[in-house]
């Protein structure tokens, strides 16, 4: 597989794109819709929520807090997680302002 040329693109491309593929899997964006419907959630939860396996759900976990998107607090054994919202605000106006540098017109 090949390196990826990141270089040839600027700071606000690169971070759309790194959203994009966080966001990507189906389960994260089933996790991040659970989290948001609850507010905050314990990782017990997903796995019958969601019907994966517990490492499964702990490895989307760990890609969606890697980016700041959401974030954990341990409450004895468990760690209860939810939406960081001041990373969830900037992601969305990351891609607002993507979606809205479409002009709407009639090209095709």
């Amino acid at each position: 597989m090949g390196i990826t040329k990141t270089a040839l693109f600027n700071d606000t491309q690169n971070e759309l794109a790194l959203y994009a593929k966080v966001i990507g899997h189906p389960a994260r964006v089933a996790i991040l819709q659970h989290l948001i419907q609850t507010n905050q959630c314990i990782t017990g939860e997903l796995v019958g929520e969601l019907g994966l396996a517990q490492a499964t759900i702990s490895q989307h976990l760990k890609e969606l807090k890697a980016l700041d998107l959401i974030k954990g607090t341990v409450e004895g054994t468990a760690v209860c997680y939810c939406i960081n919202q001041a990373k969830w605000l900037e992601v969305r106006a990351l891609f607002l302002d993507f979606f809205d540098t479409f002009p709407i017109n009639n090209c095709c």
